[in-house]
């Protein structure tokens, strides 16, 4: 079963930065510089995580992995946004 998750990260160096970026891609969608949203199965999620600890310094950076339960759209709609929409999983952009 799939779940949804919002990753968020704070890293001090730019090239820990770069592949953090990198290797989030590879897991989810950018919804802003430093956060992700993800629908992964566990083995998925430990494996970004396996992953992003592999990449991150755990004594300077810091990664919070927000699990939103198994109903993605829910996840989606729970979402509020100030300003700027967050990109449409569809390709269009949602005005709220």
């Amino acid at each position: 079963m799939r779940r949804a998750y919002l990753v968020c990260y704070d890293v001090r160096n730019a090239k820990r930065l770069r592949r953090v970026h990198k290797t989030l891609k590879g897991f989810g969608e950018p919804w802003q510089y430093s956060v992700f949203f993800c629908c992964l199965r566990e083995i998925d999620r430990v494996r970004m995580q396996t992953a992003l600890e592999a990449e991150l310094n755990l004594k300077e950076d810091a990664c919070l992995i927000l699990d939103l339960g198994g109903d993605e759209e829910a996840a989606r709609d729970a979402v509020v946004t100030l300003g700027e929409s967050l990109p449409d999983p569809r390709g269009t952009m949602t005005v709220i």
